[in-house]
């Protein structure tokens, strides 16, 4: 799907008509009344069954800009590594660790989690990276369906959370599971938010075997890649990964920076 807005000189891409995808909803409706009454039921559904995938599918397809602008890649040399979930029990030995590879990332929290342990979060900024909004309760398997008020209030609870800790609102959000519903758009221009996609992903946020999600990761390091990874996963391996993308990093002469809202 192709972005139709104004491209901007920036990555800061806050969605400028998040109600765009409306007026093509309805219209694909009508054509399918449209086909029903003069074709049959036969065309009349297919025809239905085409126009909702339409809609639906790229709410699955993280860098779809079917409903809102996405970053998926950055102009320059540096790599951007991106860490969800947090804050956890890993944040500091992840902090930790991007010391010792002189390595920048931006933590996309959960603001339920950021509020009941503010101290990482502060300790986040004091180290030199940078917040994202991931959501305020990150609810992964419903995220996908939530209606305009409570996906209104899942992304500004976040804001507002990180924003008392940090002392301004963060610029970047990332969608639970990447998926991004019809109604994400809107909240994220109330907010002036910018949304944040990936290039290169090794499926770290559930059970895993390491070796093979550093390897998924390898292949996709580059300069201008957004790399996703996550924090506090239950299977306890994100600091072995962490390390093990920092070593390839290193091995290919590449630096982890955080990204200049203009390009």
């Amino acid at each position: 799907m192709t972005d139709p807005e104004t491209p901007q000189q920036t990555l800061h891409r806050i969605p400028v008509q998040p109600w765009r995808w409306l007026p093509w909803l309805i219209a694909s409706q009508l054509l399918v009344l449209l086909l029903w009454w003069q074709l049959g039921w036969g065309w009349g559904l297919a025809a239905l069954v085409a126009s909702h995938a339409l809609f639906v599918v790229p709410v699955f397809l993280p860098n779809s800009r079917f409903y809102a602008p996405v970053v998926s890649h950055l102009p320059g040399p540096a790599v951007w590594l991106t860490i969800d979930d947090g804050p956890s029990d890993d944040t500091l030995p992840i902090l930790d660790l991007l010391d010792r590879y002189d390595a920048q990332a931006t933590f996309f929290m959960v603001g339920e989690r950021a509020a009941a342990r503010p101290e990482l979060v502060r300790e986040v900024l004091r180290r030199g990276h940078d917040l994202g909004n991931h959501s305020h309760s990150h609810p992964q398997s419903r995220f996908w369906a939530l209606g305009p008020a409570r996906m209104a209030q899942e992304i500004g609870a976040c804001q507002q959370a990180l924003a008392a800790i940090a002392g301004e609102p963060p610029r970047w959000y990332r969608s639970v599971v990447g998926m991004t519903n019809p109604f994400v758009g809107a909240a994220l221009k109330r907010h002036d938010l910018a949304r944040v996609g990936w290039s290169a992903r090794g499926f770290d946020g559930v059970g895993c075997e390491p070796d093979k999600v550093v390897a998924r990761i390898g292949r996709d390091l580059a300069p201008g890649a957004i790399v996703l990874l996550h924090e506090g996963s239950g299977h306890g391996h994100n600091l072995a990964i962490i390390q093990a993308v920092l070593q390839q990093l290193q091995a290919q002469g590449l630096s982890a920076r955080l990204p200049r809202a203009t390009a």
